[in-house]
This record gives C-alpha cells, sequence and structure tokens, in this order.
C-alpha cells in the first residue's frame, strides 16, 4: 500500500486529498472521501460563517476520521470562518487565494494542520518559514483559480526548494498521474474534477455529465485581466466573458459579470450562464462513480504503475 509521510501528519490513510471547491465541497462529499480512506474537504469559499458551521456539525456526524476546512483568504467572511474553525477545533485547514500568515496563530492554537496552496516556489518558502505543515503545489492544469505554471514543473521545483510535504494538484485524475506525482517527490496528490464526478457530489447531474462528456480541449481560461484566472469548461459563459475581455471591460465590471456564476451552475443547473469550473484532466473522466471506488482503483493502478516502471528499470 503507498503510504507517505503525509499520510502520518494528517491520520489519513491515504495519501488522496479532496480539492477545496466553493459550492461543491460540502459535508456530504468531505466525510464520504474521508471514510474511504483519503482527506475530505468542506470548501468555505465566499460563504458566511454559519453554513460553514452548520457543514462542520453534519461532517462530524457522518464520519470519525479526519476532515478538514478549505478557508479562501480573500472571502468577506473569512474573519468569521476562522473563528467557527478555530472553535471547532478542525484538523487540518488548507488555504487559497493568499497568504494565512496572520492566522497562523490561531491555527497553531487547534493545533490545526495548516496547508496552503502555492503557484510559486517564492511563495512555498514563505509559507515553510510561517511555519505550515505542507504545502499544495497547483499546477494551471487545474480548474478554478490557477497559476502560471504546469503541475510537470512547479512540483519538482517546490520540492527541492524545501523540506515540509509537497502535495501535487492540477491534472491528476487516476492512478497514473498519482504514480507520476510521486515520481516527482510529491507526498500525496490533491484531486477535484475527478471528485465531482462522484456519486456523493451533491451537485445537479448536469453539471457532472459536463465533466464526463468533456474532451481534452473543452476547457479555457477566463479573467486573466482580473488577476485572478479560473479554468472553467466552454460555454456561452465562457464566450461572453473572453469577448468582454477582448473588448477591455474593467476589472471590475468583469468581477461583477463573473460573481454568482458556480453556483448558477453547479446548484441551479444553468449550464450556459453559469461557471463550470474543471481541469483539463476532464478528458480523461468517463464516468460517475463513488468515492470509495474512485480512490481504491487510482490507489490500485498507481502500485500498478510503479511495479511496470521498476520491471523495465530491471530489464
Amino acid at each position: 500500500m503507498i503510504k507517505t509521510r503525509i499520510c502520518d501528519i494528517l491520520d489519513i490513510k491515504y495519501p488522496v486529498i479532496q480539492g477545496g471547491m466553493a459550492w461543491v465541497a460540502d459535508a456530504e462529499l468531505a466525510s464520504s472521501i474521508s471514510n474511504a480512506g483519503g482527506l475530505g474537504l468542506i470548501a468555505a469559499g465566499n460563504a458566511p460563517a454559519d453554513w460553514v458551521e452548520n457543514e462542520i456539525l453534519k461532517a462530524k456526524e457522518m464520519t470519525d476520521k479526519t476532515f478538514g476546512v478549505n478557508v479562501m483568504l480573500l472571502s468577506p467572511f473569512v474573519e468569521d470562518v476562522v473563528d467557527v474553525v478555530v472553535k471547532h477545533k478542525i484538523k487540518v485547514v488548507t488555504t487559497g487565494a493568499g497568504n494565512p500568515g496572520k492566522f497562523m496563530d490561531r491555527f497553531k492554537s487547534i493545533d490545526a494542520r495548516v496547508i496552503p496552496v502555492v503557484p510559486s516556489v517564492a511563495l512555498a518558502r514563505r509559507m515553510e518559514a510561517i511555519g505550515v505543515s505542507a504545502v499544495i503545489a497547483e499546477g494551471m492544469e487545474s480548474g478554478g483559480h490557477i497559476g502560471e505554471l504546469t503541475t510537470m514543473s512547479i512540483v519538482p521545483q517546490v520540492v527541492d526548494a524545501i523540506n515540509i510535504p509537497v502535495i501535487a494538484a492540477g491534472g491528476i485524475a487516476d492512478g497514473r498521474g498519482f504514480a507520476a506525482a510521486l515520481a516527482l517527490g510529491a507526498s500525496g496528490v490533491q484531486m477535484g474534477t475527478r471528485f465531482v464526478a462522484s456519486d456523493e457530489c451533491t451537485i445537479v447531474t448536469s453539471y457532472k455529465q459536463a465533466i464526463i462528456t468533456a474532451k481534452d480541449r473543452d476547457t479555457v481560461v477566463t479573467g486573466r485581466a482580473t488577476g485572478h484566472p479560473v479554468r472553467i469548461l466552454k460555454n456561452k459563459l465562457a464566450r461572453e466573458f473572453i469577448k468582454l475581455e477582448a473588448n477591455g471591460a474593467t476589472k471590475e465590471e468583469l468581477e461583477r459579470f463573473g460573481e454568482g456564476r458556480l453556483r448558477m451552475a453547479a446548484r441551479e443547473g444553468d449550464l450556459q450562464n453559469g461557471s463550470i469550473m474543471a481541469g483539463q484532466i476532464a478528458g480523461l473522466i468517463k464516468d460517475v462513480k463513488p468515492v470509495k471506488e474512485i480512490i481504491e482503483d487510482i490507489i490500485a493502478e498507481a502500485e500498478e504503475t510503479i511495479r511496470k516502471i521498476n520491471g523495465i528499470i530491471e530489464d
């Protein structure tokens, strides 16, 4: 069985972490992944603190395994969300869209494992300096908010730059990708898009169907002009967003245009005007199945891939 030091740090069976996906990653998905041996996450996103607290309480009823909360640092409710995380002594906190430094003392007061998403070596080094437990090096292949470097390029550079564990994210949805991440020096993987296409994910079925019918070139990056580019599946929204950018729309105009679009797709089922966030790996995903099966299949395939590689070397 594949076991790395991140398993001991997070008290999980498999080094598989679920991505923090706003309006997607709720208590049901998080608890299912934790029960299956990975690390499930409740995504706070831009949700108010009372919603986050309610999902935490649900998750505690649904699993006795470790689960975490993903804190979006640009959220207008971030201070209140951190209060809830501390109140409930959440064991693992992943963060996105910024530097969690101002909250580190509070997270350390509950002995939480803090794992920020990083898009660069420089930020990874800063995160190690403030005492985080690990980092998630995320490539631009991922869905949602992205950086500029690919997974293949960022992961080994971050691994070489710091001494804490590195979790690879972006473009990983099967055992081959898992094995590749390990070969790059990662201690585990984070997956989002693959878990969206799961039985336990509570979003509308049509969103899942859009992922499993997507082809290799069906994602596009929008919002570069805002400084916060987002990868989504091509649809009417994507075309209109790109047209607005090309015509010189201001950052404020683009942000207003994009407001609420993820919820529109994931929870309301409007797949033309909503934002269908998905990674480039969507073209590899062909089915919707239980979380437990997803994780066990990935681990088994990774082990088989590693055995094949060893056979090649021995020959």
